[in-house]
């Protein structure tokens, strides 16, 4: 297992990703814990975030950093602001989304770490592909990767 120290504002693997309106670092990746933890931390200047999907291996933890979030869990709807968390266990649909004025960052664990790593990196380059995201290509990547979309992002 390997051992690193990831500081403010650095990603482990020396790169920021872009995720759709994120701007990510990945803290702990998969290789670090052999699988059992994926971290990233997420900073958004757009309001909104993902749709509502499943996860079928993967809990799924939202720890806000700063600012404040709108998070979905089953039926129940969350506001969340800095220091705040709510677990997102597999099995059960989940979205969140940033619902702030300012800037807001978002810590996300995925456990076990599963095919997150894989699906991130995936996620990022379809936003660099030809005729970028839709809801078709995002759907299909999700299934691809062991989740499910199954409808649109919060509205704020």
């Amino acid at each position: 297992m390997a051992v690193a120290v990831v500081k403010t504002g650095d990603d482990r693997q020396g790169h920021r990703h872009q995720i759709g309106v994120s701007a990510t670092t990945y803290k702990v990746v998969t290789s670090d814990t052999g699988g059992d933890l994926f971290v990233i931390e997420q900073q958004n200047q757009r309001r909104g975030g993902p749709p509502l999907h499943v996860h079928h291996g993967e809990d799924e933890l939202f720890y806000v950093l700063d600012g404040e979030y709108l998070v979905q869990v089953g039926d129940q709807r969350f506001s969340l602001a800095k220091g705040d968390c709510v677990l997102g266990p597999r099995g059960i649909p989940h979205a969140w989304a940033f619902s702030g004025n300012t800037t807001g960052r978002l810590l996300l664990s995925y456990a076990p770490a599963g095919e997150m790593e894989a699906f991130f990196n995936a996620w990022e380059q379809l936003g660099f592909s030809p005729g970028g995201y839709s809801k078709e290509k995002d759907a299909a990547l999700l299934e691809f990767y062991g989740m499910k979309r199954l409808g649109p992002p919060i509205q704020l």
